[in-house]
């Protein structure tokens, strides 16, 4: 019988870690620069991800890409705690 599905084990690649320990500030800086392109558009004066007020972007992650804060704190302390769904 033919099987739409090969049999052969194909490995899954590892989700690359964004924390602080594992990466570079270059790496922290395209892993932003990625995030934040998903929509295809410029950041400037946006607020497709809810960051009104929160400053010019470079420097809201600053804290991020110089190793001083996890990007989740930021992000939550740009929310304000809270997960828009």
């Amino acid at each position: 019988m033919n099987s739409a599905f090969s049999k052969e084990v194909i490995p899954l690649k590892q989700p690359q870690s964004i924390l602080i320990k594992d990466t570079t500030r270059e790496e922290r800086e395209r892993i932003v620069a990625r995030a934040l392109s998903v929509c295809g558009g410029s950041c400037n004066f946006c607020n497709g991800c809810g960051s009104l007020g929160s400053g010019r972007l470079e420097s809201m992650y600053e804290p991020y890409f110089a190793g001083e804060k996890e990007i989740a704190e930021i992000n939550m302390e740009i929310h304000g705690g809270i997960v828009k769904g």
